[in-house]
């Protein structure tokens, strides 16, 4: 039924002039013609498509086939696979290429990953041949169809394993080589054109400027392609190094997307210092952030400075000082985002650029710059809330290298920030620890400094010494700092003489007492005796539930602690009250300690402070 309808359409239309087909036989001919494919009767559409007096026909129609065609093709198991691939291969030479666009691009989509993947696989050369066909008409076009294949890359889950990778489990190692033979003859012709744009005068271009119109939208949209792949599936692509995975396809794509970048004229350096430098009014229809995304560039960067990909024909004349200033604007893009893969790479550009910076050298003025201030404040997000603890760890390390690049004021100053802002114990731990550091060195023979001795440490030393809550500070939640905090007085009544006073602490000591060392016994006093409380009470209710084996309910606090059993519940206040003894002892051996030194030294006999 359906072969005799398609072959009566077909000699209906014979006799009528081109592109004179009415919507009744458009519709009778694309009804019919996949139905006899979808039936197996593939062989006699075979015979009609090919006959010569069917022609015009086919030009104009033969488009709505393709649906059932390429299911077939996909399958690859038909019996009539031959007989289609024979008619989609005619098709694609006789129809006309905008028709054939569109078809193919609809056929393109997909949901499910395997489906998504064998339809790049099968339609990208196809897809290439029919804009090859458009001439200088296909800019647009092809902008059109690389969105779309990157809309369906992008459905295709990322390889997280070397092995992963190496089998190529879920295609996007295949899909990523497909994209990139499908793209080289476009690529081919902008580099001719750009050569040809370097070589010839304006004047001598053309006399219309239609010609590099079309030169330059057709950059435009390759532009366009490689910022989007570095921001989708690059930015999520763990890239590895030769020496772990020596023949990497998406290193490879990788490589391939920067090379197009310089295919379209544009500079690496100029796009890496995107942030510091002036760039020239670009003529076009794409507006600055359209044109460079931030996410791309931060991408770009992770590629050239940590894989070094393009490192050839990168310059080495930017000092490391200028690529850190630049890639911080890059960095804190990549860590301000939620994702493992963004923060991994956060973290590996950062502290690659850290590493080329001498210890000492960064100076205090850069603390000015919004991004050396936000990047340690991303970094902290980092360290105490990131689920992955390599992440976390490596957060820590970065945090420290940075640290150590600062020059000794920088130092200072960003104690001084991260202690007002970080809000969090084991930060402000972390930092009060380095401060210690920085005090030791300054009062090693020959290391003075005027930042971490003398009048200038009083005022860092005062956030050091301080509760913010007063006693009611909750120490468990706060360990971290306390006990640096403690840590750092005990060192610094024992390193420095009272008769000397480098640091200023004897001076400042009765502030210290009256804001830090007795409120925290107060505080610790009424946390003792609230855990003992309800340390007693938890051994009371067990004693009269022994035979009960359900979870008991315990406020501290205010909070209500975790449902846990009883005997969970008594080894977790026990903990609690031995941290508070740790607290105590070392509040205990600093009073010891300047009780002793108050008595040995004669009062008035202090030094003067260094200003």
């Amino acid at each position: 039924m359906a072969l005799e309808q398609f072959s009566d359409v077909v000699q209906r239309c014979e006799a009528l002039p081109n592109d004179s087909y009415t919507s009744d036989d458009h519709n009778v001919f694309t009804i019919a013609g996949r139905t006899c494919i979808e039936e197996g009767n593939s062989p006699q559409v075979l015979s009609i498509v090919l006959d010569e007096k069917n022609q015009n026909i086919v030009r104009s129609m033969g488009w709505n086939l393709l649906p059932p065609l390429i299911q077939v093709l996909l399958k690859k198991e038909d019996k009539n696979l031959p007989q289609c691939l024979s008619i989609f291969n005619h098709l694609l030479e006789t129809c006309r290429p905008k028709e054939l666009l569109i078809g193919l691009l609809e056929q393109l989509e997909h949901d499910d990953p395997d489906r998504v993947a064998e339809s790049l696989h099968l339609l990208l050369n196809p897809l290439q041949k029919v804009l090859l066909c458009l001439g200088s008409r296909k800019a647009s076009s092809l902008g059109m169809t690389l969105s779309s294949v990157l809309d369906q890359l992008a459905k295709l889950p990322i390889p997280v394993t070397k092995e992963q990778e190496e089998d190529d489990v879920f295609s996007l190692c295949r899909c990523c080589t497909d994209l990139i033979q499908f793209v080289r003859p476009f690529v081919q012709e902008a580099r001719l054109n750009q050569c040809s744009g370097n070589q010839l005068e304006k004047s001598h271009k053309t006399a219309s400027g239609q010609d590099e119109g079309a030169e330059d939208e057709l950059q435009t949209e390759l532009l366009k392609f490689c910022m989007k792949t570095l921001s989708q599936p690059l930015l999520d692509v763990q890239i590895r190094d030769p020496d772990t995975l020596p023949l990497s396809p998406l290193r490879t794509f990788a490589s391939e997307i920067l090379d197009i970048l310089g295919a379209v004229g544009e500079s690496l350096p100029s796009l890496l210092f995107h942030p510091l430098l002036k760039r020239k009014e670009v003529p076009g229809f794409l507006e600055e952030e359209v044109r460079y995304p931030k996410n791309s560039l931060a991408c770009l960067a992770h590629l050239v400075f940590v894989h070094h990909l393009a490192a050839d024909t990168f310059p080495s004349v930017f000092s490391p000082l200028f690529c850190l200033r630049s890639n911080m604007e890059h960095i804190s893009i990549l860590l301000s985002r939620p994702e493992d893969s963004r923060l991994q790479k956060g973290l590996e550009l950062y502290e690659k650029s850290m590493v080329r910076v001498e210890d000492g050298s960064l100076p205090a003025d850069l603390l000015e710059i919004k991004t050396f201030l936000t990047v340690p404040q991303d970094l902290v997000k980092v360290m105490t809330i990131c689920p992955k603890h390599d992440l976390r760890t490596k957060g820590l390390k970065v945090f420290q290298l940075s640290i150590d690049k600062f020059h000794t004021e920088a130092k200072y100053r960003f104690f001084q920030y991260m202690l007002r802002t970080s809000n969090h114990s084991g930060v402000e731990g972390y930092v009060i620890k380095n401060i210690k550091n920085q005090i030791d060195a300054a009062l090693q023979p020959g290391n003075s400094n005027i930042w971490f001795e003398g009048a200038h440490l009083l005022p860092l030393l005062r956030k050091v010494f301080s509760l913010p809550d007063g006693p009611e500070m909750d120490l468990l939640q706060n360990l971290d700092r306390v006990m640096e905090s403690l840590n750092l007085l005990r060192y610094l009544v024992i390193r420095d003489k009272v008769t000397e006073n480098q640091t200023g602490i004897w001076t400042e000591l009765y502030k210290i007492e009256d804001t830090f060392m007795k409120p925290l016994r107060v505080g610790l006093n009424m946390s003792r005796a609230h855990y003992e409380r309800e340390l007693q009470g938890t051994m009371e209710n067990k004693k009269k539930k022994t035979k009960d084996k359900s979870v008991l309910s315990v406020s501290v606090g205010g909070d209500e602690l975790p449902k846990m059993t009883s005997e969970s519940q008594i080894q977790a206040l026990h903990s609690a009250l031995h941290t508070f003894d740790m607290i105590e002892s070392v509040l205990v051996r600093i009073e010891e300690l300047t009780e002793v030194k108050d008595g040995l030294e004669p009062a008035g006999e202090l030094h003067p402070l260094k200003t």
